[in-house]
Formats: structure tokens, C-alpha cells, sequence
């Protein structure tokens, strides 16, 4: 599977300037207290992480820095314990520095499955604190407090906080907590040593210093002076005022609002968020002029530290001075704002906020930056790919290009497609829909920014125009030809039930009609991810052939070989691996021989009349090969077609998780899985030069899940040179046609099927669009096929 695993988006974290009075704390004595920290101060402590009702999932800890220089935490911790305890073994290790006024988050434990998550966290650890009394110490050693009372004053001790009915605390103990607040200190840069009066219970704003605004009049500002023609508002950290537009859309947290009169500049955007924690109480038409602080929030969820950050207002001041018309949405596309058509980024070299010019003419990163926060509009958006499990819907603007002949976007080599933009369900539902379907009339909403996409969230729910886009079936394979196939069946075990098999039968007969051999990728063992220890995957394979068989197809045979437990990477317990299926009522034949197994290596052999055969089939390729660590090892076969010997092999490589996301803060992305699989394709080619170095006209397809681009490096490797080159079928398609699979909307080859040259006579390859550009899919890959003649040796 490709698809990149992330948590859901964030709702807020920010921070507003009302407060909860709590009373009844119990009295304690008050202890004498620690020299005011200089350096190092606990500035938030939520204890409520994932309880009923809470807005974030786990509960934290928020350091700054208050000195002029760095502060190397390497070695502290912070460590907690109940209101009335005496154990401060539950505790947080500390890694790394805090800059001069930097933000440092620690992240705790979870109290159940509600909430966001958290911005990305500088440290994690176990600690699951009280939501509503506890104490929290900030050590510089990992030693356990052994203090009862009076820790505030314990060796080693930078900072304490106690809350709520703690019986120990600075002075006195901060107000007693809930799962919706965190006490939060008032002014950042104070550190009194009074936990009672420098803390007060407000909604959790975790990585965001928050204080009660500095003294000095607010700055009085436009809202294209906030946004400013870069990345990063110019005016961050400071206290706006006389800010002023219609509120164009609104969320459980916040609204937008944009300027009626721009300036000239379409470099600056004219719209920003207002981050208000709780329901707004502005309505969409208002009039409003809005004084603050202007922030940059960084998503978090996975890969929280690549995201950009948003612009926006927090501890806002909102005045409704009447009401007004919506200004019209600036249209993106034709007769409007039209984005680069290749370029999402070419000057930055690392983070993107801080490095490269602000061009938005010609970067699609800037282009939409410049659009942040603004009311837009799109005339008929023509859809590029189905909804996503979070349901964004990629869409692009009339005129993009280089599109599929089916109506999505490819990616290539020098364009990654930055006209495409993901509409959202934050506001409003987006609707089931598939690539070549176009929305209805202007679509409108506001542009927001979350895991590594630009969000397009509309605030009403688009009508769907459809573009008859079916499902493709294959050519059945004549009498000469032998029909060789790969298909991903996404995590296939016996649990997915009867609808995930018999629909995968169904696109075996029907759609790739009943090939002669298939490659499958992504079969898991007969338990699927209940982790048993069992590694068989007999089950799930009789199961698919006699689906197939239901569907009114051929009976299918299978081989395969189980792997290590747990060692070869995809869902846990799952023990991922792929296999072959071939027709036993066809001329093709799988030449069984035995001596392969899960740890041992197949080789090329010849026989006494020089003939190259494999020393076991199926067999495994280098299985002790590092390259494998944590991935599916190639399963390689020997079948003969009317006797002349064909060898597959079948592939499914590394995937693309964890590389930088294309439209992430680090510019060029950096693709740090490629590495992997460049080994492992270096592993399939040397085993492939292994058996066209005794036969240089051996019949040999090299198939399956590859994760990468028909023009990646990893490609190439595979490919090789010189007279023993494999011919690479995706790259013999138009670009119009290069694509097995939709990400982001992306449509784009992952899965590929490679031949010797001698096979290229009279082969027909198809890749068979049905999966991958709907909603309602049965993998999320297409299969491809390809049919060829094996010829013997002395006539090629």
C-alpha cells in the first residue's frame, strides 16, 4: 500500500483570553520560594489528553526559553506527580535545545481517542497527568524527585507548577483544571514563583506562547500588511489593531474575514483566520474590525514539522460595526488568478518559510500562499481523483495540463502539477466523486493550509457533474499469446469477508480477463492482522481462486513462500507478502522444483545442455539482502509456455512513506525512502543480469508494486543498459497514459511491468484503469497486463 498513514487534521490550537475562576482549592502552607527561573519556565500543563470532550489527544507540557542564549536540555526531564503523591517516577526525557523565546512541546500520554493531535512534539514520553489537580517539576537531571512538600525548592529543580488541589506548588497552586483547559501562564516572559496568581485556566494552546498583549498600543494594520507578500507575516508576535473586513466563512473555532478594499499587490492575500477556540459568535456578512495578535500556527499530526504554517489573529478583540455583502470569491483559472502550471518550487534550498524568493507568477507554493485565507472561487472544477479517506477531493482549474486521457493529472519528471488543489470537508461535506467529473457552476470557499496540502474548504456541499468515466476491461489474450499480470490487492486476508474477494474476482475475469499468470502484491496470511505468530497464506489464496471460480472464471493454481514473522514490513501482525496465480486450463506451466524457502536464496543454474533454469521454484531473491529489512523479498517462478521457459519475477518495493510531502516546508522535497528502494532494485537487476548473462534471449518480466515513477532512478536501475536493458512498458505509453495509481490526485505510475527485449515482438500492455480513479474501489491500484509470445533461445 502507498497511501501515506496520517492523523486527522487539527480544529485549533490557539489560544483566547477568557478564563475559568475555579474555587474551592485546598489551603497548603506555603513554602518558600525558588529564585524566579531566568532561563528555562513551564509555561502550559493539560492533563485532560484524548478524555471525553477534550480538543487535543494527548496531555502536554510548554516550555520557553526566557534567557538571551540557548538552553541545552539534553538530560532534564520533566517529571510529575498526583496532588497528593510522593512518586515522581512518571516522567518526560528531554533531547535537544530551546532558542532565545523558543517554544519547546512535551508530549504525554493519552486518556482515550478524542482530540487532535498535538503539534509535532520535541519530546514524548508516558506521563498521563490529572486533567484536573497534579504537580509538574522541571529538572535538569532524569533523577527522580524524592521530595514530598517543598519541591519547589528541590535540587535540581528549574521550575514547578502545581494545579489545582496539588498540596504542593510556587506559593500556591495554580486554578484547578478540566479536560477542555490547561493552565496556562499569563505573561510568558514572568516567572514570579507564584503558581496562583501567574496562572490561569484557559482553553489549550499547545507550541504557542500565549500572553495577556504587551504593553503599547496595537499596531494598526490592513490584513494584505499581516499576510505580506511572503511565507511568514511580517508582523508576527506583534499587536494588530483597526483590522478590518467581512466575515466570509466560519468553523468551531475561528472565521475568515477579508478586506473589502485590497491593495494592487495579488502577492499579498486579502483574507486571514481569526482564531476564537469556541464557536465564533460573528456571522458570515458581518461587518467586523478585529484587534490581536498576529501568529504563524504549524499543523501538527504526522509530519507536523514539515507542514507550513497559517496565518493568523488570536486573542482577538472583535467588534461587528454592521454588515456587509461577502466581497466576490477572486477566481482561480481562467479570467482569474491562473496558478503555475509546473513549478511548485524552484529557489528554496531547505525551509521554504526562510530560504528562496516569494514568487507566486511562478511557484505554485507562493502562488496559493498569496491565496491564504482569501474567499475564492473556481468555475466547474474538474475532479483529478477520488476522495481520500479524510475526504479531500482533488481538483484542478480548466486548462490544466498534461492530463489523462481519462481526465486526471499526471505527474512528471519537471511537473508536479501545482494547479491542483484539495477541496476539504472541514465546513462543509464533500461528495462522492470520480476522475473526469466536473462540480457544478463557481465552487467557493477559503484556503486553508493542513498536512502538507493547501485546503480549499468550501461551505456548501458541490453538485457533481458526471464525466461517464468507466471502468476499462483488457483483450483476452489469443491462443499464441501468454497473458502476464500484476495486481496490488490491498492487504488481502480471509477477515475482508466475501465483498473484498468476489469483487477482486470479478476484476480478474472480467476486467483483466483471466490472465494466464498473475503477480499478486499485498497478500497477508490467513489471520490478516491478528498477531499470531502464523505465517501461511493457504487460506487467503484458495479463498481468491474460488472466488474466481464463483465469478465464472478459470481455476487458478498458486505458489508463494511465507516469510520471517513480523520482519517484511505492512500491516502488523499481517505478514505481508506477494505470490503468483496461474491458469491450470492454458499451455502455461509453473516448473516446480524444490530447495526454496523463506531464508533461502534462489540461483541461476544450467542445465547439461546449457539450458538456464533456477536452482528451486518458486524461489526468493537474496532474502539476506539489507535491502529487504522491513520489505516483501521478490518472489521469482519458472513457467514454460508451449515448453519454451518464461521466468517472472514479483515485486512489491518500499514504500514512499515518510518522504517529504510536495507541497511541504522543506523545498525540494527530499525522498528519503528512495535510497531503499534503489538497493533493492539493484538486488532485482543483478539477479536478472544473473540469468540474461547465460542467456542473453531469455524470456524474463520483472512485475509489481515498484513505489516509484516510470522516470525515478529506481526505474532506471531496473532498467539497466546496454544489449541486456529491460524495456520498461509504462515508459512505451504516452504520457497521457502513465499511471497506476491516484495520490493526492496525482495520478501516477507506482506499479510497473519491465520484459527483455525478445519479448517485445508482437506484445500488447495495458493498463487497466478501474480501481484507482473511484471512490468505491476494490484495491487502491490499477492492475496492468501485458501479453507477449515466448520464442526459444535459437530463434531469437
Amino acid at each position: 500500500m502507498s497511501a501515506q498513514n496520517r492523523s486527522r487534521r487539527r480544529l485549533g490550537a490557539l489560544v483566547i483570553t477568557s478564563s475559568l475562576v475555579v474555587s474551592g482549592v485546598a489551603a497548603i502552607a506555603a513554602v518558600p520560594a525558588l529564585a524566579a527561573s531566568s532561563t528555562v519556565v513551564i509555561t502550559e500543563v493539560y492533563g485532560g489528553g484524548g478524555n471525553s470532550g477534550a480538543p487535543f489527544a494527548n496531555d502536554f507540557i510548554e516550555l520557553t526559553n526566557n534567557s538571551s542564549s540557548p538552553v541545552d536540555l539534553t538530560g532534564w526531564s520533566i517529571q510529575y506527580a498526583s496532588s497528593a503523591g510522593t512518586s515522581w517516577a512518571n516522567k518526560i526525557t528531554l533531547t535537544g535545545s530551546i532558542a532565545p523565546g523558543g517554544v519547546y512541546l512535551a508530549q504525554g500520554a493519552s486518556g482515550g481517542a478524542n482530540g487532535q493531535p498535538l503539534p509535532a512534539p520535541d519530546a514524548t514520553g508516558s506521563v498521563n497527568m490529572s486533567a484536573a489537580s497534579g504537580k509538574v517539576a522541571l529538572v535538569t537531571s532524569t533523577t527522580s524527585l524524592t521530595c514530598t512538600t517543598g519541591c519547589a525548592t528541590a535540587a535540581g529543580v528549574v521550575d514547578f507548577v502545581g494545579y489545582g488541589a496539588a498540596n504542593d506548588a510556587e506559593t500556591s497552586p495554580a486554578p484547578g483544571l478540566t479536560n477542555t483547559t490547561s493552565a496556562t501562564r499569563k505573561v510568558p516572559t514572568e516567572d514570579a514563583d507564584n503558581n496562583a496568581a501567574e496562572f490561569e485556566a484557559v482553553n489549550p494552546s499547545p507550541k504557542t506562547l500565549t500572553t495577556t498583549p504587551p504593553p503599547g498600543p496595537p499596531v494598526d494594520a490592513k490584513i494584505h500588511d499581516i499576510q505580506g507578500a511572503a511565507h511568514l507575516s511580517p508582523l508576527a508576535g506583534k499587536l494588530v489593531g483597526n483590522v478590518t473586513g467581512v466575515v466570509t466563512a466560519k468553523s468551531t473555532n475561528g472565521f475568515w474575514f477579508q478586506d473589502t478594499q485590497p491593495d494592487t499587490d495579488p502577492a499579498t492575500s486579502e483574507g486571514v483566520f481569526v482564531f476564537t477556540s469556541s464557536a465564533p459568535t460573528v456571522a458570515v456578512g458581518d461587518a467586523v474590525t478585529v484587534e490581536g495578535m498576529v501568529a504563524e500556527f504549524r499543523p501538527g499530526g504526522a509530519g507536523g514539522t514539515d507542514n507550513l504554517t497559517t496565518t493568523e489573529i488570536t486573542n482577538p478583540k472583535i467588534t461587528v460595526t454592521g454588515t456587509a455583502p461577502v466581497p466576490a470569491p477572486t477566481i482561480v483559472g481562467p479570467g482569474g488568478r491562473v496558478p503555475p502550471s509546473t513549478v511548485i518550487d524552484d529557489d528554496s534550498t531547505g525551509d521554504v518559510e526562510t530560504t528562496g524568493t516569494f514568487q507566486p507568477a511562478t511557484d505554485g507554493l507562493d502562488f496559493w500562499e498569496s491565496l491564504e485565507g482569501m474567499w475564492l472561487g473556481i468555475n466547474q472544477p474538474e475532479v483529478t481523483g477520488p476522495p481520500t479517506s479524510f475526504r479531500e477531493l482533488s481538483v484542478v482549474p480548466a486548462g490544466s495540463g498534461v492530463r489523462t486521457i481519462r481526465g486526471g493529472i499526471v505527474i512528471q519528471k519537471t511537473d508536479s502539477n501545482p494547479e491542483r488543489v484539495l477541496l476539504d470537508d472541514l465546513l462543509a461535506p464533500i461528495p462522492d466523486a470520480k476522475t473526469g467529473d466536473k462540480l457544478a457552476g463557481v465552487v467557493t470557499g477559503v484556503l486553508d493550509y493542513s498536512f502538507g496540502n493547501f485546503k480549499y474548504l468550501v461551505t456548501q456541499t458541490p453538485t457533481v457533474i458526471d464525466g461517464k468515466v468507466q471502468r476499462e476491461k483488457t483483450t483476452p489474450s489469443s491462443l499464441l499469446q501468454v497473458s502476464v499480470a500484476t495486481f496490488n490487492v490491498e492487504n488481502l486476508d480471509p477477515t475482508d469477508g466475501d465483498a473484498k474477494f468476489d469483487g477482486l474476482a470479478q476484476a480478474v475475469v472480467k476486467n483483466l480477463a483471466s490472465p494466464d499468470s498473475l503477480g499478486l502484491e499485498e497478500v497477508q496470511d490467513n489471520d490478516g492482522a491478528l498477531n499470531s505468530g502464523s505465517t501461511g497464506a493457504d487460506l487467503t489464496l484458495n479463498t481468491l481462486a474460488a472466488a474466481i471460480r464463483k465469478a465464472g472464471g478459470p481455476k487458478y493454481a498458486w505458489r508463494q513462500i511465507d516469510p520471517v514473522d513480523g520482519a517484511e514490513g505492512g500491516e502488523p501482525g499481517g505478514n505481508i507478502r506477494v505470490a503468483f496465480m496461474y491458469r491450470t486450463d492454458r499451455p502455461v506451466k509453473f516448473v516446480d522444483r524444490a530447495g526454496g524457502g523463506t531464508t533461502t536464496p534462489t540461483t541461476v543454474v544450467t542445465d547439461k545442455y546449457g539450458k538456464v533454469h533456477l536452482s528451486s521454484s518458486p524461489g526468493r531473491i537474496d532474502p539476506a539482502n539489507p535491502a529487504w529489512a522491513a520489505s516483501r523479498v521478490p518472489l521469482v517462478g519458472e513457467f514454460t509456455w508451449f515448453g519454451q521457459s518464461l521466468f517472472v519475477v514479483v515485486n512489491h518495493f518500499s514504500s514512499k512513506g515518510g518522504d517529504d510531502p510536495l507541497w511541504g516546508r522543506t523545498q525540494p522535497p527530499v525522498q528519503t525512502t528512495a535510497a531503499k528502494r534503489h538497493q533493492q532494485a539493484v538486488a532485482v537487476r543483478t539477479f536478472a543480469d544473473q540469468i540474461l548473462a547465460k542467456d542473453r534471449g531469455a524470456n524474463l518480466i520483472v512485475l509489481g508494486d515498484i513505489n516509484d515513477f516510470d522516470f525515478s532512478q529506481t526505474t532506471d536501475i531496473l532498467v539497466g543498459s546496454g544489449k541486456t536493458s529491460l524495456i520498461d512498458l509504462p515508459r512505451t505509453l504516452p504520457a497521457s497514459q502513465r499511471y497506476s495509481y491516484v495520490f493526492e490526485g496525482n495520478s501516477q505510475i507506482l506499479d510497473q511491468i519491465l520484459m527483455s527485449k525478445n519479448l517485445q515482438p508482437a506484445s500488447q500492455y495495458d493498463i487497466v484503469h478501474m480501481n484507482a480513479e473511484f471512490p468505491d474501489q476494490i484495491s487502491d491500484h490499477d492492475p496492468q497486463v501485458v501479453r507477449v509470445i515466448p520464442l526459444p533461445s535459437w530463434y531469437r
